[in-house]
């Protein structure tokens, strides 16, 4: 019989992981798994951009969640954000709220919300190649207060009829009460 030496590791064979779980997502995880499947083996930069590029609801959640496990692994396991790329995304099905929908002759057709879980795993590849581009994160602008809305919206009362005066308008110039 063979001896099996098990205190031997190799180090750098293993790559470095970094995980990350949505629970309770309510999208049925046929969606989710529709635009999930799009994600694996992309470096992290590139299924950034096409969760951007998305218009399907489960976009939105699933970039949420890549750029949070993409976060944790630069900042938790000191893995390097620009050699990450997706291992794997699994989604499964979590609970689902059963609810009915009445319906003529006082029946009701059953309704199944259905809730997705999903597991997003990052790992560093030493071979991936240099990022091609960059996303640019627009910063966020403060919006006007309410004092300053109320200014623009409502005008003077000698401004609004002075404008009114310059533009009699076409249906005045048309039909007048007396015939000229």
């Amino acid at each position: 019989m063979a001896e099996h030496n098990h205190n031997t590791t190799n180090t750098a064979a293993v790559p470095r992981r970094q995980t990350a779980q949505l629970n309770y997502l309510r999208i049925a995880p046929r969606k989710v798994r529709m635009l999930a499947n799009l994600l694996k083996g992309l470096p992290v930069n590139e299924a950034e951009a096409q969760l951007l590029l998305q218009r399907r609801r489960p976009a939105r959640p699933l970039l949420k969640l890549l750029r949070s496990a993409a976060a944790n692994a630069a900042h938790n396991s000191r893995l390097n954000s620009e050699k990450l790329y997706v291992e794997s995304v699994l989604v499964d099905q979590g609970p689902m709220l059963k609810r009915v929908l009445p319906r003529a002759r006082g029946m009701a057709t059953p309704i199944q919300k259905k809730m997705s879980h999903v597991t997003l795993v990052l790992a560093e590849n030493p071979n991936l190649k240099p990022v091609r581009f960059k996303i640019a994160v627009s910063k966020k602008t403060k919006k006007a207060g309410r004092e300053t809305r109320k200014e623009k919206r409502v005008p003077d009362k000698k401004q609004a009829e002075m404008i009114q005066q310059k533009n009699p308008g076409f249906f005045k110039k048309i039909f007048r009460r007396k015939s000229v």
